[in-house]
C-alpha cells in the first residue's frame, strides 16, 4: 500500500500532544484542515473500537472519512483504518507515534496508507493522493505544533 509520513518535534509533553490530538471537542480549535469532527455512535471519548467521521474544507474527500480505531495506547501511539469513505479509496489506515525527547520534547510522525480505486486508476490517482496526504499531514503537524507549544508558552 503506499504510504505517506510526516514528522514534528513539538516542544510539549506527549501527554498533552496525544490529548489534544484525540479530543474532538477541541479538534477544529487546531486542525485549520477540517469543517468537522467528530466521535460517532456515542462515544465520549476516543479508544480502540471507536468510530470518528472527519471531514475536510477542500472537499477532497467529499463527505469526509470515517475511520475506526484499532490502536490506542496512551500517550503512545493511536492507529485508525477507514470503515467508510470517498467512493475512490478503497483502503486508509493510519498511525500516529509520539515520542518522548529529552527535555521535554516530543516527536510526533503521522504515518498513513492509501489504495485508490479502481485498480486500473491506481498509477495515475496514488501518486496524486500521497502527494495531498503528505502536503496535508505537514501542515497538519504544524497547526499541532504551534497550539501545543501556545498553550506551554
Amino acid at each position: 500500500m503506499p504510504t505517506f509520513e510526516a514528522s514534528s518535534e513539538i516542544d510539549a509533553p506527549s501527554e498533552a500532544i496525544f490529548d489534544l490530538t484525540h479530543d474532538y471537542d477541541r479538534r477544529l480549535e487546531w486542525d485549520p484542515l477540517l469543517r468537522e469532527a467528530r466521535l460517532l455512535d456515542g462515544a465520549r471519548r476516543a479508544d480502540v473500537g471507536v468510530k470518528s467521521l472527519c471531514v475536510g474544507r477542500g472537499g477532497f474527500v467529499g463527505g469526509g472519512v470515517e475511520t475506526g480505531y484499532v490502536s490506542f495506547e496512551r500517550p503512545t501511539v493511536a492507529a485508525v483504518t477507514m470503515t467508510s469513505g470517498p467512493w475512490f479509496f478503497e483502503r486508509f489506515a493510519a498511525s500516529i507515534r509520539h515520542v518522548a525527547l529529552p527535555g521535554g520534547a516530543t516527536r510526533v510522525t503521522y504515518r498513513g496508507n492509501v489504495t485508490t480505486q479502481p485498480r486500473w486508476l491506481r498509477r495515475v490517482l496514488d501518486p496524486i493522493v500521497l502527494r495531498r496526504f503528505g502536503r496535508e499531514t505537514e501542515q497538519r503537524l504544524a497547526a499541532l505544533k504551534r497550539a501545543c507549544e501556545c498553550a506551554q508558552g
